[in-house]
């Protein structure tokens, strides 16, 4: 089975800031070849059921997806993350993440287009709350490929802490190439920020962490 090369995860820090810019961290054939009857632990023999027939191929195709799910959640466990944020279509289980104390949120919209405004102003109150109530904490948030809506929340994120909108684009392609394409660039070039991020005094925030 052929698998989609997607760039590696990315951390992008900024005063008293840091993201963690991702993909969509599940395999498509999820629901299909396991269906829920699966359980997932960080500990061997996590697979301990399988609702398939066990040949060769379902075997290593099954096991696989696991593997990869319970490498993104000690991913996120790296980061400290307790909340990811999936601004796709839902296109794997979330309770591996919930068994883990992971909480997801959902907030989708088109691909390759600029977030509305309901999702900039969920957002941007997320954060708030995450580096100004919750000290320590980490938040996770994800598109499918990780180089389109991802991004643009964080660029928004930027640019409301008080970074020029051009600064913050390019800030982000250093650490992810070719993340944002036209349309969501001119809608960051016309956003007007109202300084929702700009804390009084960045240090105290200094471990706190916002993962996309």
């Amino acid at each position: 089975m052929a698998r989609m090369n997607r760039p590696a995860p990315v951390e992008v820090s900024y005063k008293h800031m840091r993201f963690l810019i991702t993909h969509n961290p599940t395999n498509a054939t999820l629901s299909t070849f396991i269906e829920g009857a699966w359980t997932l632990d960080t500990e061997p023999g996590a697979l301990q059921k399988m609702a398939v027939p066990l040949t060769a191929e379902t075997l290593e195709i099954t096991a696989g997806c696991i593997r990869k799910i319970g490498e993104n959640i000690m991913d996120l466990k790296k980061y400290g993350a307790t909340t990811v944020v999936r601004v796709c279509e839902v296109t794997y289980d979330k309770t591996p993440l919930e068994k883990d104390g992971i909480t997801v949120v959902d907030w989708p919209f088109d691909d390759g287009a600029p977030p509305p405004g309901k999702v900039v102003e969920d957002w941007l109150s997320l954060v708030k709350a995450k580096f100004c109530e919750a000290p320590g904490s980490c938040v996770a948030v994800h598109c499918v490929a990780g180089l389109g809506r991802a991004p643009v929340l964080v660029a928004l994120a930027l640019i409301e802490s008080g970074m020029k909108y051009e600064d913050a684009i390019q800030f982000i392609r250093q650490k992810r190439r070719g993340a944002i394409n036209s349309k969501q660039l001119t809608y960051l070039e016309k956003y007007r920020p109202k300084q929702r991020l700009r804390f009084k005094d960045p240090h105290t925030h200094k471990t706190r962490c916002c993962v996309m």
